[in-house]
């Protein structure tokens, strides 16, 4: 059953679950600014020897820790780094400080946890 819509600050009425206008404008602002001031995936280290050390830890941890977590098993597309690694070369090859995780773990559930260890 969905939610009834929403009214956003602009006045605009909205369908539960999706953004305004004035909410994805201010998302995309958001983060084009955030990005100006970030390495790029190269940079931060997220090359060739990453793509294939990453490939062969999911054949080996095929499924979500979150998930898990849950009793649930969706198939894991992204290796996170537990502690992250903000530019240590030591910490972001140490395996004990990977884990697996599904795309909307790793966008939703993890990005939350690290907000709010900032």
């Amino acid at each position: 059953m969905r939610k009834p819509p929403r009214i956003c600050s602009c006045g605009d009425i909205v369908a539960d679950g999706e953004l305004c206008d004035c909410q994805m404008t201010a998302k995309r602002e958001r983060d084009a600014r955030h990005d100006a001031n970030r390495p790029n995936a190269g940079q931060r280290g997220y090359n060739h020897e990453w793509r294939k050390a990453r490939a062969d830890y999911l054949l080996a941890h095929p499924f979500c820790r979150e998930c898990a977590k849950h009793q649930v098993y969706t198939p894991a597309t992204v290796v996170d780094h537990v502690i992250p690694h903000r530019g240590d070369k030591r910490l972001f090859w140490h395996r004990a400080n990977w884990q697996p995780l599904c795309a909307p773990c790793h966008n939703s559930v993890k990005q939350r946890q690290e907000r709010e260890l900032q």
